[in-house]
């Protein structure tokens, strides 16, 4: 079940903390301080970008070490071309994937990226996963809320501790979204869990596929992931919340 909360969570990083990462072996699933991670985040500049025909590798300095971020870009894709094609060199980003390695070099296998226009965010990256960390150590805060209120079943040391922070349910943290933006955070959050989320044609037609709907879906998906609400796992067309 660990694995599973792993795979299906999102949790921000500093590229220092990537660089610690261990592996059993080869094909084992990455850890940190010993508790195996899945999606993560970086907050970071680009300091220099490669273009290449299929993907576009971009270095990115988070100012606790250096990394690189590559992205397979889908020509055929004009929305996928025209997106990536703006970021430019000196601009700071934030980056959605899996770490990866080839050859003892570790990078980013980036399955989103987008630039950060407001600096708050760059700030708000360094604080979160500090906080998220702790909770990983210590375990969750106490709820001054509710003298009842127990820490996770599973302790401190998996995903689910960094679910539970904030004292109300996890529907909670998605509250201040635009309606139809919670309205599918929550249908996916009410699904039984799978590694592979939720494809949007299940989305679409439980939140409403008629035309227009389908596109403003589709928008609110592109938001949802931009500000890290959602992100891709198997492909592009199956989603999952993160946690």
């Amino acid at each position: 079940m660990q694995r599973t909360e792993a795979s299906n969570s999102l949790r921000p990083f500093t590229i220092a903390q990537l660089n610690k990462a261990t592996q059993a072996h080869t094909d084992a699933e990455w850890r940190v301080d010993d508790v195996e991670i899945g999606q993560i985040t970086v907050v970071g500049q680009v300091v220099s970008i490669q273009k290449q025909t299929t993907n576009c590798v971009y270095m990115i300095d988070d100012g606790t070490g250096k990394m690189e971020a590559r992205h397979w870009v889908d020509n055929s894709n004009e929305d996928d071309s025209s997106r990536f094609g703006e970021i430019t060199e000196g601009h700071y980003v934030r980056v959605t994937g899996g770490l990866k390695s080839f050859g003892k070099k570790r990078y980013l296998n980036t399955t989103h990226i987008r630039e950060i226009r407001d600096a708050h965010e760059i700030y708000f990256h360094i604080l979160e996963a500090i906080t998220v960390n702790l909770i990983m150590e210590r375990g969750p805060p106490s709820n001054p809320h509710g003298a009842n209120a127990k820490p996770s079943e599973n302790g401190g040391g998996n995903m689910s501790a960094y679910s539970v922070q904030g004292g109300g349910g996890p529907s909670d943290q998605f509250s201040h979204l635009p309606a139809l933006q919670r309205n599918i955070v929550r249908f996916i959050m009410s699904q039984p869990p799978r590694e592979e989320g939720i494809h949007v044609a299940a989305i679409a037609k439980a939140i409403g596929a008629g035309g227009q709907d389908a596109h403003k879906i589709s928008e609110a998906l592109d938001k949802l992931m931009d500000d890290g609400h959602v992100f891709t796992t198997i492909d592009d067309s199956h989603f999952n919340v993160s946690l």
